[in-house]
């Protein structure tokens, strides 16, 4: 075949779907990635943000950067901007609650609308589509019917599982319901995902957490693929830690979704000396609710994805409680610079580290088994020193490279047999 055979899709260009792209492309199976933007810093555009005022070119260069997505060199790279955009000045504005739509609502309408033109204008000459979860439904019906695989990939634990986990704990935590939004889906987005997974001749899952919600879910085994996310080890390193203060770091959502009020229960009861908890993140919950814990606790809400090394090696432990996930990259972030977790299986933590070797796993909503491995890392700082240097050395081993070597084999075996 003397073209390109696989077109990539994603909304936005998160760091599975670039290193996706980058081993099609290798393979020299890669015709086209379609996104909605994708900012090349080197790019023709980049010189017309000087022209900007300093307050908005600095917000426009920040939003920007977490849209930072280089094709590999030859790739054809396709965007579709305008609604992104209007959608990115609605939120900034805060005109979206005046026109009475969410902030969900705006992001599910982005995906559908890409879907929609990938089905409708990008599937020609081409052997696979490869694309991800709530944008690929109509692409895969339109491909279904011209013969071409329909290869998916679901970063997060399958819808069912999910809202059966998150809304058990609504009832656990019925002030906590208002931030658990998730298990209110539209009956439309969870039908497409009904449809994204049945139409998909393949999958490919982060963890055996997303594996295991697929195969609830009638999926049969050989039609899923784990290939785990890789570690940044090239831009995140240990560094030195300069204070003596024992710090434990959580750094995502800051949310129910992803066990934070455990981890805040267990460490008001455990009252450390000479310690500190902080949370970097967004606040996901309910107005007012983190409050409570000022002066317990430190909160960040945002920092960028390039100083997130110094707080990482500022702290002793990560801790990823989460009841929900796919595999949360944060993990990999903080295993390369060579900082040990305390983190959940529902996390996709059972999938990088070893209990007791690079850190520890421990049950979701277990508030007393999360205190005892608080405990012992705090009583034990030469131990846990050395967990830190083993988290390096697995990180080494949980490299991109890795996980681009592993999709490129699978793909290649999968295009095979059509």
């Amino acid at each position: 075949m003397s073209y390109p055979r696989i077109s990539l899709i994603h909304p936005t260009g998160n760091p599975n779907s670039r290193n996706c792209a980058i081993t099609l492309s290798e393979t020299g199976l890669l015709k086209e990635i379609i996104t909605t933007i994708a900012y090349n810093p080197e790019g023709s555009f980049s010189p017309y943000l000087t022209l900007l005022p300093k307050k908005i070119k600095d917000s426009v260069t920040q939003e920007l950067g977490r849209r930072t997505w280089v094709p590999p060199p030859g790739t054809l790279m396709r965007t579709h901007p305008w609604q992104e955009i209007i959608r990115l000045i609605l939120v900034k504005t805060g005109l979206y609650r005046r026109l009475g739509f969410s902030y969900q609502e705006l992001v599910d309408h982005i995906y559908l609308s890409l879907d929609c033109h990938v089905a409708e204008h990008h599937l020609q000459e081409l052997d696979a589509v490869y694309a991800y979860e709530d944008g690929a439904a109509t692409t895969f019906q339109r491909a279904k019917q011209q013969g071409i695989l329909c290869l998916y990939d679901l970063p997060i634990a399958f819808y069912r599982t999910s809202h059966a986990l998150l809304a058990q704990e609504a009832e656990r935590f019925p002030d906590l319901a208002s931030a658990l939004q998730v298990t209110q889906e539209p009956t439309w987005k969870l039908e497409r995902k009904e449809q994204e997974i049945q139409l998909a001749d393949h999958i490919f899952a982060p963890s055996s957490f997303v594996q295991n919600s697929l195969l609830e879910a009638g999926i049969k085994k050989e039609k899923i693929s784990v290939v785990t996310f890789g570690a940044p080890i090239d831009y995140f390193q240990p560094q030195p830690k300069n204070d003596p203060l024992f710090r434990v770091l959580f750094v995502g959502r800051v949310g129910p979704r992803k066990g934070v009020h455990y981890l805040l229960k267990a460490w008001q009861e455990l009252k450390f000396p000479q310690s500190e908890l902080l949370l970097v993140g967004i606040n996901d919950f309910p107005e007012g609710w983190l409050e409570r814990y000022t002066g317990q606790i430190r909160y960040i809400s945002s920092v960028p994805h390039a100083s997130l090394n110094q707080y990482y090696s500022s702290a002793n432990v990560l801790v990823i409680p989460s009841l929900v996930e796919g595999l949360a990259l944060v993990q990999l972030e903080a295993l390369a610079c060579g900082i040990p977790l305390i983190t959940t299986p529902n996390a996709g933590g059972s999938d990088i580290i070893t209990d007791g070797i690079e850190g520890f796993i421990v049950n979701i909503r277990d508030t007393e088994m999360l205190k005892e491995k608080l405990e012992w890392c705090y009583q034990h700082p030469l131990e846990l020193a050395e967990m830190g240097r083993a988290a390096r050395r697995q990180a080494e081993q949980l490299t991109w490279e890795r996980y681009r070597q592993t999709v490129a084999s699978q793909i290649l075996q999968l295009l095979k047999h059509i």
